[in-house]
């Protein structure tokens, strides 16, 4: 079932975008998927959680800006959503489609969005 209403979905995403009490979020990139609890987390070369800021859209939308992850070889499955730089509670994940493989180190880049529907 989906929500008729655009307004009505752009509230719900905009209680998605607070999830963590404020739009920002930081944002992992995982090696494969994380289940419920932000398993398998990229490590190594130079790889950090990048922070980003969702910015509502209308109908049921939320984007953020290109986010850039530096990163080791390897192959990249899944980003997650996570309430701080290390540790802290972890929101969600996605499916990068396609998956992004690494023959050396570097960088990925993705641009977040949500829509509701």
């Amino acid at each position: 079932m989906s929500i008729a209403i655009a307004t009505t979905r752009q509230v719900l995403a905009d209680a998605y975008k607070t999830l963590s009490g404020a739009s920002t979020v930081w944002v992992s990139l995982h090696t494969s998927d994380p289940t419920t609890v932000g398993n398998n987390e990229a490590s190594g070369g130079g790889y950090a959680r990048v922070q980003g800021t969702w910015t509502s859209g209308t109908g049921g939308s939320l984007t953020m800006a290109e986010l850039t992850f530096t990163a080791p070889t390897g192959s990249y499955t899944h980003v997650g959503l996570w309430s701080a730089s290390t540790s802290g509670t972890f929101y969600d994940k996605c499916a990068l489609s396609p998956n992004i493989t690494l023959s050396s180190a570097g960088t990925i880049k993705v641009t977040p969005s949500f829509a509701q529907s």
